[in-house]
């Protein structure tokens, strides 16, 4: 079995099969961790410089991309500010070429960090860093987290035209990572969620390849848009009973609309422990959503003109636990197959649901404990089986 040290210990696995929600990150004044405690001075750096107070870049700063660093932070508490200046490899393209390593708690802001194989790296040592204001674009990683334990606060940034946004070195590295305003667009994968917290909110992910892999972790999204990609998310869950599960997956008030597929052809369903949806669009996606877990909480959501509805079914366990939780006040309006399916033997609380004009049954869910109130009509297949359906 993986994780026999250091992971169980950051994130209990009772802590993951409670099924609430985790603990929203702290807002951005209490996760900044640095203080300018002087005023910025302008330098003019030489690749491979060492900051150790606050800086401000007055040119940009061209590296020939080796695996020394382009900068290093090594101060506490430093503010690097790039001042509207761009980091960039100017040599080939290298395997280990790195822009900015971070040793100590920081900020870097205001400026862009280019084709780097690691475009920022927070090394252990590091506990609370903050980027502000960045464009990082055409990075191997973008944002590499490589050992130890650290809070990310990433705001008002774009990433661009990277292989991956965000990632970190297997079984070295856990924390939290908390996004906010930041826009993702033409990336390769997004997030490869690895031992972290991510709460992301009012941020958008556009034509992107895939936007989060949750190979152990929790992640949130909360009023974002999740729009054009090639898919969604993909969320394995490990049937052999190891470590290697996403705890949780959460929307809240957002939209996921016009993606090619909500999960990838070769994991077509979302496993992980928890899945909440609430007050969220999910439109003119080709594909529908399948859910497969041990706890949901569906409220208050309209799937419209979908190449599918949604279906909830249990984890491929050994031993499989029936799903429960509330689905309640959603709309399955139009979608190309059946509205809402519940596969046996998953007992969901179905109540006051509306499906209208599916291609296939509005609601199939034979088994699961009809809680009222639902409504259907104009289904192809049929209205309703395994809950009682008045017409609207």
């Amino acid at each position: 079995m993986r994780r026999t040290t250091g992971r169980v210990v950051t994130l209990a696995l009772g802590a993951l099969l409670t099924g609430g929600p985790f603990a929203q990150a702290q807002d951005a004044v209490e996760l900044e961790a640095t203080v300018e405690r002087e005023a910025p001075a302008a330098r003019a750096l030489q690749c491979g410089a060492v900051i150790t107070r606050n800086t401000v870049l007055t040119r940009d700063l061209a590296c020939p991309g080796t695996t020394a660093p382009a900068i290093r932070i090594v101060g506490a508490g430093v503010v690097l500010d790039l001042g509207g200046y761009t980091v960039r490899r100017s040599g080939p393209a290298t395997e280990d070429s790195q822009g900015i390593v971070v040793e100590a708690d920081s900020t870097v802001r205001n400026g862009t960090v280019r084709g780097f194989r690691w475009g920022y790296v927070v090394d252990s040592g590091a506990a609370q860093v903050r980027l502000h204001r960045l464009t990082l674009t055409d990075n191997g990683t973008a944002i590499y987290h490589r050992g130890g334990y650290a809070r990310f606060l990433l705001t008002s940034s774009r990433l661009n035209g990277n292989t991956t946004g965000f990632s970190s070195e297997f079984d070295a590295a856990n924390g939290e990572l908390a996004v906010r305003a930041t826009q993702f667009t033409g990336n390769g994968r997004v997030m490869f969620v690895d031992d972290h917290h991510v709460d992301v909110a009012d941020s958008t992910f556009t034509a992107n390849t895939s936007v989060v892999y949750c190979f152990y972790g929790r992640v949130r999204f909360r009023s974002s848009t999740l729009a054009m990609n090639t898919s969604v998310g993909e969320l394995p869950f490990d049937p052999g009973g190891g470590f290697d599960f996403c705890g949780e997956l959460a929307f809240e008030d957002s939209l996921i609309t016009n993606n090619t597929s909500l999960a990838p052809p070769g994991s077509p369903a979302w496993e992980p422990f928890h899945f909440e949806m609430r007050d969220s669009w999910v439109m003119d996606n080709g594909g529908g959503l399948r859910v497969s877990g041990r706890t949901v909480d569906i409220q208050g959501n309209t799937f419209w003109n979908n190449a599918g509805g949604l279906t909830l079914a249990d984890l491929p366990e050994f031993e499989p636990v029936a799903l429960t939780g509330p689905v309640n006040d959603n709309r399955f309006l139009r979608n190309r197959g059946d509205g809402l399916r519940v596969l046996s033997p998953s007992q969901p609380t179905v109540s006051r649901n509306q499906a209208l004009g599916n291609t296939g049954w509005g609601i199939h869910a034979p088994g699961v404990i009809d809680g009222g109130g639902n409504i259907a009509s104009a289904n192809g297949a049929g209205n309703c089986e395994g809950v009682v359906c008045a017409a609207p």
